[in-house]
């Protein structure tokens, strides 16, 4: 096939060939699809969940002009809490978002001890605590409710591992399939869980 810039392409196309789609590189991060979930279960009213803003001290601004102002120096004021937070069926919600390379485990050492300390202390308060966890190598998302967390998160310091096994988040968590308009539709989830 030859393009407008006189290149020709080297690949050839195979017509009336079934291709199956491939949704293991969809361009987004987990936070991403969350905020397109959030942002659907907004329209819908379904639930109304929000990514918290990071706390942050700008310290050194650069203007060159006034359109263009570029921050040169910032600092995180505190450390922050968890990803998300929000109301589903007049319940509060709060929960952290994370993915993992690791095949076979969740590393404990992607959560802090600020955040299992503010999950605690939501969950305390009758909130619903969760984890929303991506295996990339396998392309699967979990929600894993809070006392598996914390069961292991308390127990790496009495000698216990120090992540959660991938088959214990199969087992313990619920698998929440990709799906286009609600890519992690986490309140089906919660459904099965909580209501």
């Amino acid at each position: 096939m030859n393009y407008p810039n006189g290149k020709r392409t080297t690949k050839t196309l195979k017509l009336n060939q079934k291709q199956k789609p491939d949704f293991s590189n969809r361009g987004m991060t987990l936070e991403e699809d969350i905020n397109e979930t959030n942002a659907y279960y907004l329209r819908e009213g379904i639930a109304v969940v929000h990514k918290k803003p990071t706390p942050v001290q700008i310290v050194n601004v650069n203007y060159p002009k006034r359109s263009a102002a570029v921050i040169k120096e910032a600092y995180f004021k505190q450390a922050s809490t968890t990803d998300f937070n929000g109301v589903y069926r007049s319940r509060y919600i709060d929960f952290e978002a994370k993915e993992t390379k690791n095949k076979t485990s969740f590393p404990l050492s992607n959560i802090h001890q600020h955040q299992i300390d503010h999950m605690k202390a939501v969950q305390e308060h009758g909130g619903i605590v969760f984890l929303i966890i991506k295996f990339t190598p396998h392309d699967e998302v979990y929600l894993l409710p809070s006392p598996t967390v914390f069961t292991y998160w308390d127990g790496q310091w009495d000698g216990g591992r120090k992540s959660i096994p991938y088959d214990k988040v199969q087992e313990k968590g619920i698998l929440i399939p990709f799906h286009y308009q609600a890519r992690v539709d986490y309140v089906k989830a919660l459904d099965k869980l909580y209501f």
